[in-house]
């Protein structure tokens, strides 16, 4: 997947779509993929399944959050 330094792993739109939209969808993704608390059992487990929807993967937790964070406090 091609990255720039500015614009991370929204670089693969290339110069679509405008720099302000490409650096929203970045922080967007940066959010998402970082590691999660899992509310259950505190451990940095938890992944997205689907919007969302996220799961712990050493407790096996499943519950909903945010689209794109696991809690509203992130």
């Amino acid at each position: 997947m091609p990255k720039t330094k500015r614009v991370g792993t929204a670089g693969r739109f290339g110069p679509r779509y405008g720099k302000k939209i490409r650096k929203a969808i970045a922080e967007i993704e940066k959010t998402q993929k970082q590691r999660h608390i899992c509310p259950k059992c505190n451990m940095p487990y938890v992944k997205r399944v689907s919007s969302g929807i996220w799961q712990c993967q050493k407790c096996g937790t499943k519950f909903a959050g945010l689209a794109y964070s696991a809690s509203h406090g992130d």
